[in-house]
């Protein structure tokens, strides 16, 4: 059974997002894939070489949909909240970074 609750802001949904990440593999697949994110938009911005925004984010979305169909076992959260997994993957991303998620 899904979650039925309505979100509106990040507050309230982070929560819940980390509670749909907590599987370790796929906490490090979002980490690997948004960071991967990072580093082709700097590239974009210093070669101009604007069709790897595209890129970035099919392979942002490839490794994090991996993450949760073999490894946490659930719809990833962007089919039902897009906006708010967009950025509560980048909250998430900076937490690991940051080491306030500890991997």
């Amino acid at each position: 059974m899904g979650n039925t609750r309505v979100y509106r802001t990040l507050h309230e949904f982070y929560p819940f997002y980390l509670s749909e990440h907590s599987n370790h593999i796929c906490r490090w697949l979002h980490f690997i894939g948004t960071t991967i994110v990072v580093a082709l938009l700097i590239t974009v911005v210093v070669t101009q070489i604007w069709w790897l925004v595209l890129v970035a984010f099919v392979q942002a979305y490839t490794f994090a949909w991996i993450g949760h169909f073999f490894f946490e076992h659930n719809k990833p959260a962007t089919f039902t909240y897009p906006w708010l997994s967009f950025l509560g993957d980048w909250r998430m991303w900076w937490e690991i970074l940051t080491n306030k998620i500890q991997m």
